[in-house]
């Protein structure tokens, strides 16, 4: 109802940092886990940081441009704490 009511008030309701920060945790703790077992054995000679400039750029991309549009997409009710349209 409060939802509701912020709508028709003109203000936008605010999001959960916390709900959000719960949902790409178990959005990208699986994706980084597959990233790594399949990065480490092909760069297993490689120093730390050759690797983590391999990994990151990677990472950040696919969590900008992929897992967070997905997860306003379809769980956007759930961070901004509203029914489920």
């Amino acid at each position: 109802m409060a939802h509701i009511d912020s709508v028709r008030a003109g203000r936008m309701p605010v999001p959960s940092k916390f709900r959000l920060a719960m949902v790409m945790l178990a959005a990208v703790y699986p994706f980084v886990t597959a990233l790594l077992y399949i990065v480490l054995p092909l760069t297993e000679s490689w120093p730390l940081w050759q690797r983590t400039l391999v990994i990151a750029p990677v990472m950040v991309f696919s969590i900008i441009y992929g897992i967070a549009p997905a997860i306003h997409r379809h769980l956007g009710w759930f961070v901004v704490r509203s029914p489920r349209p």
